[in-house]
């Protein structure tokens, strides 16, 4: 089992920066992958990034590459167990509830389909005004 608690949303000026957070706890949760997807409204949930648990890669989707970065500090020594999305240059675009999510154990394929995952947060909302 897997927990998993979003921080850091908000709101912000187009051409900032914010910093999403995602605290992951329980049993398993050394060895889960995780992602960040996105819903915002009337569109459908859309993947961000995800971090794969085992040799440390990462995932973009293409509108966020380049600006967002996806870094984990699970496996790390003294590590606060969380997996954070630091968002640059964001556009109103980006404006969606973002979501962070956990695969169960050992999965590192298919990390950018919502169906790979069995645990989510509550979800953040972030807002870019122009």
């Amino acid at each position: 089992q897997v927990q998993l608690v979003e921080s850091g949303g908000g709101l912000v000026q187009a051409g900032g920066s914010l910093r999403l957070s995602c605290k992951v706890s329980g049993r398993t949760f050394r060895s889960v992958s995780v992602g960040w997807f996105r819903q915002a409204p009337g569109k459908a949930r859309e993947f961000v990034a995800a971090h794969e648990w085992s040799g440390g890669r990462t995932y973009y989707t293409d509108s966020v590459k380049g600006r967002f970065t996806i870094t984990s500090t699970i496996t790390g020594d003294n590590a606060k167990n969380a997996v954070d999305l630091q968002m640059d240059s964001l556009t109103r675009e980006d404006t969606a509830v973002y979501y962070c999510a956990a695969t169960r154990p050992f999965v590192t394929r298919a990390l950018d389909t919502a169906g790979t995952y069995d645990y989510w947060g509550q979800g953040t909302q972030v807002t870019v005004s122009s």
